[in-house]
Parts: structure tokens; C-alpha cells; sequence
């Protein structure tokens, strides 16, 4: 099926359609080819192996590690190579320096490490070097983030699986980004960062300010050399050998731009959004929110078709969003949603995203509650409306979230269509029901997803849309690699199919992650509220909602993407 414009989208009449979208043009089509991550010992490593065997003694081996890093350090880290028998593919080997004391090193990599088996995912030690090394076969449109940990601990390395993977657990708190990677994204609930990698067929991200969004693949130089920067030391204060890289190439995250530019232009020399944090008594909650609220630059003309019953004809598209905390307190949204603007992407819209306050609130509060859901419709978007223009009319109001966020946004399309017409669901957290204690998570949960359920009427009796209004019109973000997750939205999307509602998706070979989730949900505002006006112009993008590789499940099936979940859930 063709890839379906923005006005497709929300302005057909033809309702049950369930579209999925596929991946830009340009970029190679692997959606037949595995995505599981697979072992692999990368040429470059192996090479080098041979090379120290072959040495004549001590200090010719020295050399050979010393080249090695230099290189390294050159073309960055994690290395990415092409594989001979594996077109498709791509050995991705991520490294460490260690010293005489590190006993162990672990790679925390969302859609690659599996939480319940650590082990896996240990890095190897190379005798006789200081180099900590661990390779994976990945298809050449993996996108994801990672943190890495040495253990320095004394004492011996527990033999029994169920200590090791204890000792693996706690060593989680203590990891950390790769210090000469300067792809970062920040981390949730900590003050830390994660690196990004993304290999060559990655759909690009031009928006987000990533160092390599601009370029082939977003994130890799040419095959053979590496993706992004540097190896690992043992982490601040650790005492590892530094590596003999200029300190200007390694910029902190202050120092990194977190919206990009398509054309080019650089940020400071476009009109400015503002960001405003205003405090609300949301008493359906019992307590004080925080709302994080983006309002697009006076200087950007905005003449919309004006709508029935609204007379004013500059009223702004509104996407109501979860974590609003993450999304402009960390993620930096206001660049992002600037330079859409800027290049004519999106129309000036404004954004309203409470605080998700923290972990415990977060739980609480976030998934199928209609009392959240009444915070949103009935609180936050009338008290915006009263201050500013906002759009009323509910196909260009867009509810939007991640995780337990993203069970939140469907919950209120489905309840509140007469409010909230798009839904942007990444990563939804179907697991969640009625009923489960506080804090549970359950990412693998089989059946039916509860909200299915209640979608199908079965529950409640939910009609497609109230007094006349139709259904949200509804799109999914999914990785690969986040276990049950896209069985559990083939169900609820048939169940949406038989409702009258227009649904779409997009898999994408990653996993529950932050460093997919903020280029596809800039590609989704851009099909469901944007203007049309050359979206499909930037480097490697293409028409339709997604430029990540959208299948039926039937066909993510096929190529071994599910899997154990790879990442946390909510």
C-alpha cells in the first residue's frame, strides 16, 4: 500500500481502514531480514586478536593495543562494521578500557540487553590488553541507547547464575553514558545521560539535534569505520587510561543542540518559541500540577482554513502531551517543535504537558484512569483555552505519550473523542488493567489487553464517538524489540478497525526508548497536524506517518524482532 498524506489521514471518509505505512524511500527495504541481535565477534576485534598472537613480545603487543584505541577514538564508538556474508546487517561492537581492577563490564543497551539474562551481556576481556569488547549482529536500521559499568569490586565473581545476575542488578545503578560518544539522550528519573547509536539505514532524524541527524543513516559514518565517538574508560574518577582524543570533541549535553534543522540554518537565527511552567489546582487529582506549556514564536505567520463554528481563523493546533518533565525539562522539545516550524513543517501549534511529578506518582496516575483522563479534558485544556487561542475542534487536537503515557493518550481518544481526535501512542503499555498493585509492571503479559476489551464494548459500552463526533483517529509506535507489545496492539488495533476508527503503525527495530520515540513522534505530528508543505523533502525522509519500517505482525513475526523485552517498561 502507498505511503497516505496528512489529509488521508483525517479527512477521509473511508474510516475503517487500518493503514500501515512504509518506511521512507531511499533507505533499503530489510523488512524480511531477522532483527534479533545475534553474538558476533566484529572483523576489526578479530583482526587484532590475530595480530597479538603474531606479536613478537610485550611491547610490540602495547603498540598494537595503543593503535587500536587511537583508532578507535578517531572514528568513535560503538564500532560498526560491514559483514561480508551479511549485507543487511551490520557487526556493532561496543568497547571499554579497563584497567588492572575492572573484573567485569556490562552493556545496558535498550532492544539489545536482555534484563532478565545480564550475563549475556558481559563484555569480553581480550588477554594481555586493556580492551573489554562485546559484538552484536544488528539489522542496519537499529536505533537505540545505552549506558555501560565497570565492576570493580573485590572478592571473588559468583559461579552461581542467580548471584551473578543479583550482583549484575545492582551494578545497574551505578552505569553510565560512553564518555567520547556525543549522541546522548537524557535519561529518565536520574541526572545522567545515555548514548545513541544508530546504523546507516536508521531512519533519519533531522529534527532532534542529534550530532549525525543530518546525515546517511543518522548516526553512522561510512560502514566499516564507527558510529558516533569513542570508547569507554571506567567512568568518572575510575583512574582508566584516558584516550588520546582532543577534549573539544567530547561536548557535554549543555553544550548540544536538542532541535535540529532540516535546512541547515542554525537555531539561534530563527524565531523563538517560549516555554512556560505554570502550577494548576487539579482537583480531580487532589493535589498541584506542574504544566509545561509551548507557545510558537509571534513572528511565524499562521492562517489556518478556519472550521466550522470557529470564527477565529488563527486558533492553534494543540497536542496535549505526557511527562511534560522529560519531554522540555530534559529532552529540550522547544528546539525541536521551533525548528518544525521554522522550516515549515508543522503550523505554529501549542503544546500542554503536565509534569509526570516521579516513578510512584507516575504509576498511579498514568494508564487507563479516568481520573488523569478528566485532568486532561475537563482541567488543563479549558484552563489553557481561556489564556490563549486554542484549537476547539478535536481532529486537530492531538493527545499524545510514551509508555504508561501512551496507554493514558488512548484511554482519553477513546473515551474523549469529543476532545482529543488523534491519538500518539508510542510504545503503549497494554499490559496495564484494572486492578494491579501499585508499581507493577508487567511488559509481557499475554490475552487480550484489557483496553481491547473495553474498546470492544464489551466493558462499559463505549460507542465510537459521542453526540455525532467520530472516533479518534489513532497511531501506534512500536519497536521490535519490546516483547508483547505488538501483539498486544494487533488486537486492540482490530478491535479500533471494527469501531469505525482510522488506525495506523509503525515498527521500528528498536525498543522502549527515548532515542526512537522523539523522531517518531515528530514524524506522526507531521502527518496528522502539519501543513503539507515538503514534509517529504528532508534527507532520506518520505510521505506517510513514520520513517520507521511499519509491517503487519504477521510480517514482524517473521523476522524474529519480538522476543523477551528488552528494556523497561511504562
Amino acid at each position: 500500500m502507498a505511503p497516505t498524506s496528512a489529509t488521508d489521514l483525517t479527512d477521509s471518509t473511508d474510516l475503517t481502514d487500518s493503514i500501515d505505512l512504509f518506511g521512507p524511500t531511499g533507505l533499503p527495504d530489510l523488512t524480511g531480514l531477522d532483527a534479533t541481535p545475534r553474538p558476533v565477534t566484529g572483523p576489526r576485534v578479530a583482526r587484532l586478536a590475530r595480530q597479538l598472537q603474531g606479536a613478537r613480545d610485550a611491547a610490540a603487543r602495547d603498540a598494537l593495543t595503543e593503535a587500536f584505541w587511537a583508532e578507535a577514538a578517531r572514528s568513535g564508538t560503538p564500532l560498526v562494521e560491514e559483514l561480508d556474508d551479511a549485507p543487511g546487517h551490520r557487526a556493532v561492537t561496543f568497547l571499554w578500557r579497563g584497567h588492572r581492577a575492572t573484573r567485569r563490564v556490562l552493556l545496558l543497551a535498550r532492544g539489545i540487553t536482555d534484563r532478565d539474562r545480564l550475563a549475556d551481556s558481559l563484555l569480553h576481556h581480550l588477554p594481555g590488553t586493556d580492551i573489554w569488547y562485546l559484538g552484536h549482529r544488528l539489522r542496519a536500521d537499529h536505533r537505540g541507547s545505552y549506558r555501560m559499568v565497570a565492576d570493580i569490586s573485590a572478592g571473588a565473581v559468583p559461579v552461581d547464575p542467580a548471584l551473578l545476575q543479583r550482583r549484575l542488578l545492582a551494578l545497574r545503578a551505578h552505569a553510565g553514558a560512553d564518555p567520547l560518544n556525543r549522541d546522548r539522550v537524557p535519561a529518565r528519573w536520574r541526572d545522567a545521560e545515555d548514548s545513541v547509536f544508530a546504523l546507516p539505514a536508521a531512519p533519519p532524524q533531522p529534527w532532534t539535534g542529534s550530532p549525525h541527524a543530518d546525515g546517511p543513516g543518522s548516526g553512522a559514518p561510512s560502514a566499516g569505520v564507527l558510529s558516533t565517538d569513542g570508547p569507554s574508560s571506567d567512568g568518572p574518577g575510575s583512574g582508566a587510561p584516558s584516550l588520546d582524543a582532543p577534549s573539544s570533541d567530547v561536548l557535554p549535553s549543555s553544550s548540544l543542540p536538542s532541535g535540529g534543522r532540516r535546512s541547515g540554518v542554525p537555531l539561534d537565527v530563527i524565531p523563538r518559541g517560549t516555554v512556560e511552567r505554570h502550577t494548576l489546582a487539579a482537583g480531580v487529582l487532589g493535589a498541584e500540577r506542574d504544566v509545561w506549556v509551548y507557545l510558537p514564536p509571534d513572528a511565524v505567520p499562521y492562517r489556518p482554513a478556519r472550521g466550522p463554528g470557529e470564527r477565529d481563523g488563527h486558533r492553534l493546533p494543540l497536542l496535549v502531551l505526557c511527562d511534560g518533565d522529560m519531554w522540555f525539562g530534559r529532552l529540550g522539545l522547544r528546539d525541536t517543535v521551533d525548528a518544525l516550524i521554522a522550516d515549515g513543517v508543522l503550523p505554529p501549534l501549542a503544546v500542554l504537558a503536565p509534569d509526570a511529578v516521579g516513578t510512584a506518582t507516575r504509576r498511579l496516575e498514568l494508564g487507563g484512569r479516568e481520573s488523569y483522563v478528566s485532568f486532561l479534558a475537563d482541567e488543563v485544556v479549558p484552563w489553557a483555552s481561556a489564556r490563549w487561542l486554542l484549537t476547539g475542534r478535536p481532529e486537530r487536537t492531538v493527545v499524545a505519550g510514551q509508555g504508561l503515557g501512551g496507554m493514558t493518550a488512548l484511554y482519553a481518544g477513546l473515551t474523549r473523542p469529543e476532545r482529543f481526535g488523534a491519538v500518539v501512542a508510542q510504545s503503549p503499555s497494554l499490559w496495564w488493567r484494572p486492578g494491579l498493585e501499585p508499581g507493577t509492571v508487567a511488559p509481557d503479559a499475554v490475552g487480550t489487553p484489557w483496553l481491547a476489551t473495553l474498546a470492544a464494548g464489551l466493558r462499559d459500552g463505549l460507542p465510537s464517538g459521542r453526540d455525532g463526533v467520530r472516533g479518534a483517529v489513532v497511531h501506534f509506535d512500536v519497536g521490535l524489540h519490546e516483547g508483547a507489545l505488538a501483539e498486544h496492539t494487533e488486537a486492540l488495533r482490530a478491535v479500533l478497525r471494527a469501531r469505525g476508527h482510522r488506525v495506523t503503525r509503525t515498527v521500528h527495530n528498536g525498543g522502549h526508548d527515548y532515542a526512537c520515540w522523539r523522531g517518531l513522534l515528530v514524524d506522526a505530528l507531521v502527518e496528522l497536524v502539519g501543513t503539507g508543505a515538503g514534509a517529504s523533502t528532508g534527507p532520506g525522509a518520505g510521505a506517510g506517518i513514520g520513517t520507521g519500517t511499519a509491517l503487519d505482525v504477521a510480517a514482524a513475526g517473521s523476522q524474529g524482532g519480538s522476543g523477551p523485552a528488552r528494556g523497561s517498561a511504562g
